[in-house]
């Protein structure tokens, strides 16, 4: 499902079995155009190091137009303090990713581009590139693949000045090799590189599922992980209830898995349409997110779960996408930027 939003052409179905419940989950993700471009020369380091805020709102960034507002990045709100830029797209080379820039979103160069990421970053935001989305297939399933994903995302990151890489592979991962990647990557990126993880409810169920291991193996190393709570049928909560997305016990008793299965709060975070056009499924009004943040940091504002205990410092919220909050009058980041800067 990934994300959640709405790919750039028409959206499809997954379903997956959860077995140990017997529950049905569809989830719907993004379609991505394929690429076989080449992974870009090495060229500009990063223009920064911002640090992430204890409080973090994240923002997809649409690098195209499905129906959304088209912008540029210095037109996204300054209540994201991340922005991952979807999508970065496979290579025939196993592991390798490419990015290249859609003449759809208006810039007249790739020169723009980067010139926008260095505005933002020198305003201490984060930018990070995502790699995946439903049809971003992305092969990490041995040592040569996870050096060609760790070798290509790094030049990506010298060469447009990303701050680090988003997770948002729905046609799974393997835990093993991934992890070795990122820790590759990381040590190649050095201080101030961001990790950012957008799963499916269905990969952050157990800690035996191969996402959630991924997450775990590189603890040491990751910033945050924004669970999409849509495009999602009924998952099971922390106390082995089963809830309906489009609430707050969803958000709740699904978010207190992660933090009870061993990922830090400050690496957590809510993962939320920004409209109901930007999802199949799942969307839920900005004041709900509030709830739900209040909810697990400081025990108010909860429905029917209540949870085990507080997590005051969870990192914060993420919504897919700046776009389709743009569409709508940026009416969440008005809403939950704020209430996630004042937690």
């Amino acid at each position: 499902m990934h994300h959640a939003p709405l790919p750039r052409s028409s959206s499809t179905l997954r379903t997956a079995v959860l077995a140990a419940a017997g529950l049905i989950v569809a989830a719907v993700g993004f379609v991505l155009p394929g690429s076989a471009h080449a992974a870009p020369a090495t060229t500009a380091a990063r223009a920064t190091t911002a640090t992430v805020p204890a409080h973090a709102v994240t923002g997809y960034w649409q690098d195209f137009d499905n129906g959304a507002t088209v912008q540029k990045l210095a037109d996204v709100p300054d209540q994201y303090d991340i922005i991952a830029v979807a999508f970065a797209n496979a290579t025939a080379t196993p592991g390798q990713i490419s990015f290249t820039l859609d003449p759809a979103v208006g810039y007249a160069s790739d020169d723009q581009f980067k010139a926008d990421i260095a505005a933002e970053q020198a305003k201490g935001k984060s930018v990070v590139l995502s790699v995946g989305g439903q049809n971003g297939t992305v092969a990490v399933n041995d040592s040569a693949s996870a050096s060609a994903f760790a070798d290509s995302a790094y030049a990506l990151m010298r060469e447009y000045g990303f701050d680090g890489i988003d997770i948002d592979l729905e046609n799974g991962l393997n835990s093993t090799y991934m992890a070795q990647a990122l820790h590759a990557l990381a040590a190649k990126a050095g201080s101030g590189f961001v990790l950012t993880m957008a799963p499916q409810t269905i990969d952050m169920q157990s800690t035996s599922a191969e996402y959630f291991k991924t997450a775990l193996a590189v603890k040491d190393i990751l910033t945050v992980v924004n669970m999409q709570y849509y495009n999602s049928g009924s998952m099971l909560g922390c106390d082995g209830k089963v809830y309906s997305q489009g609430t707050v016990d969803f958000i709740t008793a699904l978010a207190c898995i992660q933090l009870q299965g061993g990922l830090d709060p400050s690496q957590v975070g809510i993962g939320v349409p920004a409209s109901p056009k930007a999802a199949g499924s799942g969307y839920v009004d900005p004041s709900v997110v509030d709830n739900a943040l209040d909810c697990l940091t400081k025990g108010t504002g909860c429905g029917s779960f209540k949870p085990p205990t507080t997590w005051p410092g969870l990192r914060g919220a993420m919504t897919w996408s700046t776009n389709w909050d743009a569409t709508a009058g940026n009416t969440w980041s008005n809403t939950v930027g704020g209430h996630v800067h004042s937690l």
